[in-house]
């Protein structure tokens, strides 16, 4: 009953922020409502990873708006004839959208304006029907205490050749600051475009990251997203990305988790249309003391579904990284195909690394598999690259770029390949040892 108590104390003051907000009375609600979930909902499960002591949900810090200077974006390359949106914190700096797509219908703005501008699109989809608010502690946090975040619609038919960049950029200048962003996606009936999503610190103080995506693909559309997330060494980040799939869409998932801080992932593609596809990527580098946990999830609801999971990750020093694969078949789902692929190469004696695969099969006619491994360096590649006159760290470092370039090469998006190949020798030439 305490605890109770203390969270119903946190009520009025939520209410009166978010109402000084300006934010709809539906959104108020859905706010307190999640206070109550809070109070008796637990963290979510992840298999081989304890979260229980992260700091993901600081109930001690009261919900604030305010403005961060846009100077923490002068390192964004924004452009005029680029479909983008820049935040740095709870601050939009910049949207571009062209007229043309305007004049479709697309509309591209932050999420609160979204919720004021456009009820009837954002309240039926907003931590409703993907992601629930009361599904796990974390998910009610994410509700209640939401700051910042995008909202993207693409109508009916419309097809958008150009990324649509969303450039996400934490403000850590001041403590106690977390970031609780949302990005909510619907792509109605026979849409076509790619995301790009870059997730950024700015500042060293230590905060939280609370970042969720809810995408919605109506029948036979078809969104590609790709996210770049290099957040700082002092952010905690709770990553959340799910897709509702429907009949004859396909998403695709392309994720360079090349965050310098803790971090848990939490990806899934909920296929729930006959023919529905989805083909999950994540690649990541860990090193220092980092501990990072993934479970990227394919849920087979539709017949002749399709779900593809590749995830490759590389850890150095004393880190830590597991990766859950998580494939499922629902009964009915008859025709489904499931596979999945997660390898963790070990750079370091001291690290700790798994690939946990999990089949979970209700139905009889189906295609599934998994592959699984957790290893060192191959002492065959390093003899032949070192009897070649490559030095013993060099080697490693070849060995590095060709285990994780089976993903990269795999990722459609050219700017975000090339990002992730940056970030990755950035991190093997300044940051982490290798043995």
């Amino acid at each position: 009953m305490e605890a109770v108590q203390d969270y119903e104390a946190l009520k009025p003051e939520l209410a009166a922020a978010a109402n000084d907000h300006g934010e709809p009375h539906w959104v108020v609600d859905r706010r307190l409502a999640a206070i109550d979930d809070l109070a008796t909902a637990a963290l979510p499960e992840v298999n081989r990873f304890d979260i229980h002591r992260w700091p993901l949900t600081p109930t001690d810090e009261p919900l604030t708006f305010s403005r961060s200077s846009a100077d923490l974006a002068a390192n964004v390359p924004v452009a005029a004839d680029h479909i983008q949106i820049v935040q740095v914190g709870q601050t939009t700096v910049t949207v571009n959208l062209p007229a043309e797509l305007a004049d479709q219908g697309v509309i591209l703005t932050d999420i609160f304006s979204a919720f004021r501008e456009y009820p009837r699109l954002t309240q039926e989809h907003f931590m409703d029907k993907i992601i629930k608010t009361n599904e796990d502690r974390l998910t009610s946090f994410h509700t209640a205490f939401l700051n910042a975040g995008v909202f993207l619609y693409v109508p009916k038919g419309v097809v958008i050749d150009d990324p649509i960049e969303l450039h996400l950029v934490q403000d850590s200048t001041q403590e106690k600051h977390p970031l609780i962003s949302h990005v909510l996606i619907v792509a109605e009936a026979d849409s076509h475009f790619s995301v790009m999503q870059h997730l950024t610190t700015q500042g060293d103080q230590a905060n939280l990251a609370s970042c969720v995506v809810e995408v919605f693909a109506r029948p036979n559309s078809e969104v590609h997203f790709s996210s770049f997330d290099e957040l700082g060494p002092n952010t905690t980040t709770y990553l959340n990305r799910r897709a509702n799939i429907s009949r004859d869409a396909n998403v695709d998932w392309a994720i360079g988790l090349m965050n310098d801080g803790d971090t848990f992932g939490d990806f899934d593609s909920e296929l729930i249309g006959e023919n529905s596809k989805s083909d999950a990527k994540v690649i990541t580098l860990t090193g220092g003391r980092q501990r990072v946990g993934v479970n990227t999830r394919v849920t087979n609801r539709g017949k002749k579904s399709t779900g593809n999971i590749l995830q490759r990750g590389v850890i150095m020093e004393k880190s830590t990284l597991i990766f859950n694969g998580i494939g499922h078949i629902i009964h009915g789902a008859a025709g489904a195909n499931a596979e999945q692929e997660n390898r963790v190469l070990m750079m370091s004696s001291k690290a700790h690394g798994d690939a946990n695969p999990i089949l979970l099969i209700d139905e009889n006619d189906v295609l599934a598999g998994h592959a699984a491994s957790v290893g060192q360096v191959d002492a065959k590649q390093m003899y032949y690259l070192m009897s070649r006159g490559i030095t013993k760290a060099q080697a490693k470092r070849l060995v590095i770029r060709g285990f994780l370039s089976a993903v990269l090469q795999a990722i459609p998006a050219k700017d975000v390949r090339q990002n992730l190949t940056d970030t990755i020798e950035r991190k093997l030439e300044n940051g982490a040892e290798i043995e």
